[in-house]
């Protein structure tokens, strides 16, 4: 199959969110929408495929009965990715992910860890991020963690549109209010929290902490954070394509089409999500609209690839 595959979101209700993915063009099913599933094979929010020869079809079926779509080297029965947008309309907890082993080992029911990135989508003047911690030792970052120290604890990092941040499981983290985010991750749904500013969900009780199984997945000391990479994969006058992390689990690229774009599609298939603006994918004879907020798959057979219009796409591949 030569064009790409598109797919309907899925919605999550979080108490951190709010409606601001309505910038998208979507219809929000919770006053406090806060994230958007764009691309998932995960048993929580799986997507499902809109027109086309496999519509209504959904991701993980059509991973396991159509493998020629995504290449011939599939090294695993689960699909090993999930892309989604967040709205953080307020503070996420304060969390981290256990690694492939650690899921396995700490988790029934997840085939994968959770290693993730962000894309800075839009962010308020002032933002921030919390990236990692100050402890020298699990012992210290227990202490920190018992006494609520999370000033001396926790690192900040301001972030503005079009940031990019790596976070590899293990990594101390969470976005701050005032930031839209396009996350590429592993496909896992488990997250364990270590501060949750003391709120309470609608009824009265506060979220669940898990600081055992969060100590003990938890670099320490914490790792240097990975920059962006920026490496130039494919360029001309109508758009540019640029690496923003080559990591063990996944590659992550932002696409930038302004004019007429003609590339080879790196990877054994690409998951897309445009991001801002608006323009046109062309097969086959055939030209598929594309604006913000738009998720879709360029499989395997689809390899040169045409594009025109005004618009950004952060894509990504599994390694």
């Amino acid at each position: 199959m030569n064009e790409p595959i598109f797919f309907t979101p899925v919605f999550k209700y979080r108490v951190w969110g709010g409606n601001n993915l309505q910038s998208f063009g979507y219809t929000l099913p919770y006053e406090r929408t806060g994230e958007c599933w764009g691309i998932s094979a995960h048993r929580n929010g799986e997507s499902i495929v809109k027109g086309g020869r496999y519509d209504n079809v959904t991701l993980r079926d059509l991973y396991r009965d159509e493998p020629a779509l995504f290449g011939e080297s599939l090294t695993s029965e689960e699909f090993p990715l999930l892309v989604k947008l967040l709205d953080a309309t307020d503070d996420l907890s304060v969390q981290v992910h256990p690694n492939d082993d650690e899921a396995k080992q700490l988790e029934n029911d997840e085939a994968y860890g959770k290693t993730e990135c962000w894309y800075v989508v839009d962010a308020r003047p002032g933002s921030e991020l919390i990236l990692g911690h100050h402890a020298e030792t699990t012992e210290e970052f227990q202490k920190k963690v018992a006494e609520e120290d999370w000033h001396g604890l926790l690192k900040k990092v301001p972030v503005q549109k079009g940031d990019f941040v790596y976070v590899p499981s293990g990594t101390i983290h969470a976005i701050g209010k005032g930031i839209i985010i396009l996350e590429t991750q592993q496909s896992s749904d488990t997250t364990y929290r270590v501060y949750d500013f003391d709120r309470v969900e609608s009824d009265g009780k506060k979220r669940e902490l898990h600081l055992d199984k969060a100590i003990q997945v938890t670099n320490t000391p914490d790792k240097q954070a990975i920059g962006r990479d920026n490496t130039t994969i494919s360029a001309s006058a109508g758009g540019i394509i640029n690496r923003l992390v080559q990591a063990p689990s996944f590659s992550v690229y932002e696409l930038s089409v302004r004019g007429e774009f003609q590339f080879e599609r790196p990877g054994s298939y690409l998951l897309a999500t445009v991001v801002q603006g608006e323009g046109t994918c062309h097969t086959n004879q055939q030209a598929f609209s594309l604006a913000a907020g738009d998720h879709f798959l360029l499989p395997n057979d689809l390899r040169n690839i045409v594009m025109d219009g005004d618009m950004t796409i952060i894509c990504s591949h599994p390694n």
